[in-house]
């Protein structure tokens, strides 16, 4: 039974990058009805799903915390390609698309898949246990990236309104992909053995190993290495389900805004909307990981999203702003510093002990919802 549903994931995984790709060609560039639309939207599903499962794929060939960092990566060049082709099709309007998109995208991880995480592993196991050295690095490159980008601008005073000048982004964008480069070194070379995932003993969670990250014994570790081959073409698979997901969003974006002007809901919903999509496939493979009592991963694929978010994104707009028309507003309004304040202040008071229970989990789950409220009744 086991390996009949094992077939079944590989073929669906197999056909469905495929699929998109093919549906992407038909639709691009075309006004098509309400039910292509419906049709797309559950292709462009599919291919988030399908881009979890390759990247899991060769997450488990490479290891950790390379895996996490490749999900990381390849989400945000989603996000960055989602953002510069809505900035250009969405004229003076879309000047606030970018921060909206990467503010959406650290509370979305820095809350939402926080939260999430540990409350799976709380849920299974108590408590959840991680590696604070690693994860406190990440959460300080994360408070650090979000206060240069898309707080200061708001108290910037050489140009009117919450922009950088261009001296003042040239710096933004420079600070954020040193520090992203610094924190992948870190991550990836000198002090891997912190983003590695901590072995658990007893249900009380007691912490074996931290400084040392020793591996949890769970079933994705028992699971045979897959082969050269296998991981390469899950490669090939993933980069065409990221091109079927970059397109059809594309294509659903028309949709999107207009819901938006429907509801009446405030133009940074879109932004919102972006992130949630983007960052779907990376908000179930940390839950995986989470109930896999595999927290440092979750937590890895959180601050990592975040970080990349911000830390890509910042440079490649920034690039972009000297032929794009209109302003780039980055600088926050005060209830989004609030907000901005409230879940570093939060996020630290939770790293800091390496370990979490369901009250954590809570906290940070309740600050999401408040963002979503936010976002559409500001």
């Amino acid at each position: 039974m086991n390996l009949f549903f094992r077939r079944l994931a590989t073929s669906w995984t197999t056909t469905a990058p495929i699929l998109a790709v093919i549906v992407l060609a038909l639709a691009w560039g075309r006004t098509i009805p309400p039910l292509v639309v419906t049709i797309a939207a559950l292709f462009l599903a599919a291919a988030v799903l399908a881009a979890v499962h390759h990247a899991e794929v060769i997450a488990h060939r490479v290891g950790e915390p390379f895996g996490s960092l490749i999900l990381a990566v390849a989400v945000t060049v989603i996000e960055v390609a989602l953002i510069i082709s809505l900035t250009v099709s969405g004229g003076p309007a879309a000047s606030s698309l970018a921060r909206d998109t990467v503010f959406a995208a650290v509370m979305i991880t820095c809350n939402g898949i926080v939260g999430l995480s540990l409350l799976m592993a709380a849920l299974r196991r108590r408590v959840a246990v991680f590696n604070a050295e690693g994860t406190g690095a990440a959460l300080a490159t994360v408070a650090t990236l979000a206060t240069l980008s898309l707080v200061l601008p708001a108290f910037t005073t050489t140009v009117s309104g919450p922009a950088f000048a261009p001296a003042q982004l040239a710096f933004a964008a420079f600070a954020s992909i040193t520090l992203y480069g610094l924190f992948v070194l870190t991550q990836t070379i000198r002090h891997r053995e912190y983003f590695l995932p901590v072995e658990t003993t007893g249900e009380r969670g007691g912490k074996q190993g931290g400084r040392h990250g020793g591996r949890h014994g769970g079933e994705a570790e028992h699971a045979d290495l897959s082969s050269n081959r296998a991981a390469m073409v899950s490669l090939a698979l993933l980069l065409a389900a990221l091109i079927a997901v970059v397109g059809l969003a594309k294509v659903e974006a028309p949709s999107i805004e207009a819901v938006v002007r429907t509801a009446r809901l405030p133009q940074a919903a879109v932004g919102v909307a972006i992130a949630l999509l983007v960052l779907l496939p990376e908000t179930l493979a940390a839950v995986r990981a989470a109930r896999r009592a595999r927290v440092q991963v979750s937590l890895n694929l959180a601050f990592g999203s975040a970080m990349a978010s911000i830390g890509l994104t910042i440079p490649t707009i920034a690039a972009a702003s000297l032929w794009l028309e209109g302003p780039l507003l980055l600088g926050l309004g005060p209830t989004h510093i609030v907000l901005l304040g409230l879940t570093v202040v939060v996020a630290t008071l939770t790293v800091v002990p390496g370990r979490a229970t369901l009250l954590q989990a809570g906290v940070h789950l309740m600050l999401f919802a408040a963002f979503l409220l936010l976002a559409v009744s500001p």
